[in-house]
């Protein structure tokens, strides 16, 4: 199983602005982008949060039978991508949409990403990208928080190796 180690800046046990649904949020500590006006500037420092194991953090979750949908943030996830990929194929295999948020863009990490990154988007459903940009701040978008982020189908953008909009309604409107 998983022995790998997260560093973590928190977890939000019920969120549901995360996400749709009741959900789990990973906090990753750690974050190259630090955007103007990010909601989370504590975890922005990279190696000052608690360390979680990939084992222990699965078994977290899956104390609460209700939720079955967990979202990582920051942070930044993709700066932990091997043991966030690690996780979300666990999460995966026991039946959980996983989510992600990131500041990179699909592209960006199709183009320049390392094989971790590429390996935890493999392990994702959704993928909410692009920076945060204070001057798009848009409060009236679902599960975003400015006008140039996506929220992306990641099977489908993989399976066609570009940016393919998420569907679902319960992201979406």
């Amino acid at each position: 199983m998983g022995k790998a180690v997260l560093n973590l800046a928190g977890i939000m046990e019920d969120s549901i602005v995360d996400g749709p649904g009741l959900r789990t949020a990973i906090f990753a500590q750690g974050c190259p982008r630090r955007c103007e006006g990010c909601h989370n500037p504590q975890s922005h420092a990279f190696g000052t949060g608690t360390d979680w194991t990939t084992d222990a953090l699965f078994a977290h979750i899956r104390k609460n039978p209700i939720v079955r949908g967990v979202t990582f943030s920051g942070g930044e996830p993709f700066s932990q991508a091997a043991p966030f990929a690690e996780l979300g194929r666990m999460l995966k295999a026991a039946g959980y949409e996983v989510a992600a948020y990131t500041g990179y863009t699909l592209e960006e990490l199709l183009a320049d990403g390392t094989p971790e990154q590429r390996a935890l988007l493999a392990a994702l459903d959704v993928l909410i990208d692009g920076e945060f940009i204070l001057a798009r701040r848009d409060l009236d978008l679902r599960f975003r928080g400015s006008g140039n982020q996506r929220i992306l189908d990641v099977p489908q953008s993989l399976a066609e190796g570009r940016a393919v909009w998420c569907p679902a309604e319960r992201w979406v409107v």
